[in-house]
Parts: C-alpha cells; structure tokens; sequence
C-alpha cells in the first residue's frame, strides 16, 4: 500500500509522516490540517473506497481518528426536481422512499452515479460549501470495523469470508 502513489501524495500533503508497526515517524503537531474529508461517490463503489482509506488510517495514522481530523462527505445520491416548488436533494435510498410517499405530485428524478456527474455549481451546493455539507465525523469504531472487514473479506481464510457473506446477503445493495 505504501507504495502507492496517491497514498504517497497524501502522506507527503498531511506533513505528519505515518505510523509502521516497527517504527514511528508520524508527529500529530506537524498536521497540515484540521479536517481531512474523504469524498467519494455515494455508491457502493465509493464505499468501498471508503472504507480502504479507513483501513489505511486506521492502520498507519490512527492519531487522526483518535484526534478527530478525518471526516467523510455525504454527496447526495439524487435530485428530485418537482414540477412545483424546490429541487431536493437526497441522500440515499431511504430518503427517496420517504419522499415519494409523502409528494404525491409529478417530479423528475436525478441520479448521480459519482461526483463527476454533477456540475461544479452542484458539487459546490452540496458537498462542498461548509454552511450546505454534510460530514460525517469518523471515529475510532467506524475505522477499526472498516479494517478488520478488509482484512477478512481480503484475507486467505474462507470459512470467515463465507459467514459474512451468508449473514449479509440480504443487506447488499445492487448498485445499477
């Protein structure tokens, strides 16, 4: 992983260096910022995005989570534009269930398949803005399951893998 070069990048940008179990350059007083804000597609695949990059923090700067510096942004999935009144946007499937049973009128629905979809005035609006966005503040628990999921649905044991995957089945999402 340290070899890769975005992680690279990111190590060299945040200035404090990172954490191996047999040695220990990172120095929380050399972080460059206060906030660092994972923002991915708010699909599936920008989950497990995601959840890679909790791994890496998790692993090699856990001081950022314990310190509370590394946030994830919540990009809107849709954008309802009704025939009257506001455009909307939602967050999630959820919200669009809960918003077609209560707006009985005519609507046209956007979907955004990643953040590249939206123009720059609607990333700005939404996932941007620090008065309009919605960050979600990853703590340690958040970042110690991503790991450990990772290191089981990656790793050589089958009969692990196989358990996850017969108790969540019924929890996966297909992303279309």
């Amino acid at each position: 992983m340290l070899a890769n070069a975005e992680i690279k990048t990111m190590i060299n940008a945040f200035g404090c260096g990172f954490s191996e179990g047999y040695g220990n350059d990172f120095d929380i007083t050399k972080l460059r910022y206060h906030k660092i804000i994972l923002m991915t597609d708010a699909d599936v695949d920008g989950s497990h995005i995601d959840t890679l990059l909790l791994t890496f923090f998790y692993r090699f700067m856990p001081e950022l989570i314990y310190n509370g510096h590394v946030f994830i942004a919540m990009p809107p999935l849709f954008k309802v534009i009704p025939s009257r009144g506001e455009e909307q946007y939602l967050y999630d499937e959820k919200a669009l269930e809960r918003y077609r049973k209560t707006h009985k009128g005519d609507f046209r629905l956007q979907r955004y398949k990643g953040l590249g979809e939206m123009d720059a005035e609607q990333l700005w609006e939404t996932t941007l803005n620090p008065e309009n966005r919605v960050l979600k503040q990853v703590e340690i628990e958040d970042a110690r399951m991503a790991s450990e999921i990772t290191e089981m649905l990656m790793g050589s044991e089958v009969p692990p893998r196989r358990q996850f995957i017969y108790e969540h089945a019924d929890e996966a999402e297909i992303d279309a």
